[in-house]
């Protein structure tokens, strides 16, 4: 899971070094034409994200709290994605946007409950 996680987080990291550099839409010009697509995109890779950052963490700290460990994940990452959305205002061929913030905080959000959920 460990594993997983990592890679996936490099995803994300790719993403957003691609979309930073105005080069994503060439890849996945696609999902801005979807109504909400965008905001779909920001649900589900966060979601997973936390879900495997999550998992992870549930595996390699089995004896603590579950819920807090989730929190505390949930917690950092919203600071890094918050960090983020707000860093777009300074490339040209990003912009911040309070809806984007949103439904990645929502995905983070649902994901952390599924974990606890999944792992009692």
């Amino acid at each position: 899971m460990k594993w997983l996680a990592i890679f996936f987080t490099l995803f994300i990291l790719l993403i957003i070094v691609l979309a930073d550099a105005g080069l994503l839409a060439q890849y996945i010009g696609f999902v801005y034409e979807v109504p909400w697509g965008d905001k779909a995109g920001h649900f589900i890779l966060y979601g997973i994200l936390t879900l495997l950052l999550d998992l992870a963490i549930f595996k390699a700290r089995p004896n603590q709290s579950r819920k807090l460990l989730a929190a505390t994940c949930g917690l950092i990452l919203a600071l890094l994605i918050g960090f983020e959305e707000f860093s777009q205002q300074y490339f040209a061929d990003r912009t911040f946007d309070l809806i984007d913030l949103l439904f990645s905080y929502l995905g983070v959000t649902c994901s952390s409950v599924l974990a606890v959920v999944l792992n009692k």
